[in-house]
């Protein structure tokens, strides 16, 4: 009779850990948005984990911010990689700010109140950046926005359609150093750097790790007023899924501590230029970096 109830016991113990144990075995689903940058991101994540024994399932190219972050809260996937400005602006709604610790800060406290977990920030900072060419820098001295607002009326501007109406875009620039362009021309970011490279306009709205920059080598212009908020990528994981496995917090906060701007703008080239596959440039960079063989 002792027997049995011991028996009994330990049947329900193992039932009760059951549950705890097959979700520590799923794989980590690993998401992504639907651009160049956050098809390598993923990967290079993906492959760490996968490097440290952590099984993962991708399911990239899911779409703008929202809907990643739909996912994320429908559990459809357990991690993706995000912008701090991005989640402040596009997923909290909260008006601009420009300290990265403040933002980063904010949109962890916030997050947590819905069950994600943000990670450590990386050193990878992809925000607007205004560029020239090297050329059209020497010539007017220019090394700040502040310098480009003197000689602004003397160039053309090429810019896409939100650039005209966002807060951290041209009234955005009007605003903060009262910089007016002579030209303002309407083009898709393809066709920009085409036609800076060309000389048709001389100044550039982008984002600091476009691959074209370092193609061209073009000249990355200094916010010096802080117009522009910070967007620092990083991990965002669901709790449920850390609480699992610590383990994936580790593994994707080494990555992010060997992220930067310029290793992050030549892998985009090499996938929009070079034409290589995500998951292969995501390889060498991790082998590079010592952390898959």
């Amino acid at each position: 009779m002792k027997f049995g109830k011991v028996w009994a016991f330990s049947a329900l113990a193992l039932a009760a850990l059951i549950p705890f144990a097959s979700q520590a075995q799923q794989p980590v689903r690993v998401g992504s948005k639907n651009f160049t940058e956050q098809f390598v991101l993923a990967e290079i994540y993906a492959q760490a984990l996968e490097a440290a024994g952590i099984k993962t399932e991708k399911k990239l190219n899911l779409g703008g911010t929202l809907i990643a972050h739909k996912a994320m809260e429908e559990k459809q996937i357990d991690f993706y990689p995000e912008y701090t400005g991005t989640m402040l602006l596009a997923v909290l709604k909260q008006d601009p700010m420009t300290d990265p610790k403040a933002v980063y800060d904010k949109v962890k406290e916030a997050y947590a109140k819905m069950g994600l977990v943000v990670l450590n920030q990386s050193n990878l900072n992809n925000g607007y950046v205004m560029v020239v060419r090297a050329e059209t820098a020497q010539k007017y001295k220019l090394e700040t926005l502040s310098d480009l607002t003197k000689v602004a009326k003397e160039l053309k501007i090429g810019a896409g359609p939100e650039f005209r109406d966002r807060k951290d875009g041209l009234p955005g620039l009007k605003a903060k150093y009262d910089m007016v362009f002579g030209e303002d021309l309407q083009m898709a970011i393809g066709l920009r750097y085409q036609a800076l490279k060309s000389d048709q306009i001389q100044v550039v709205n982008g984002y600091s790790t476009d691959g074209m920059i370092s193609a061209l080598k073009l000249k990355r212009l200094r916010d010096d007023k802080s117009l522009w908020p910070p967007y620092y990528v990083v991990p965002v994981i669901r709790k449920e899924a850390l609480d699992a496995n610590p383990k994936i917090g580790e593994v994707l906060n080494k990555v992010s501590a060997l992220l930067d701007e310029s290793s992050m703008a030549q892998m985009n080239l090499q996938v929009d230029g070079d034409k290589l596959e995500p998951k292969d440039v995501a390889r060498d960079f991790l082998k590079a970096k010592g952390l898959v063989k």
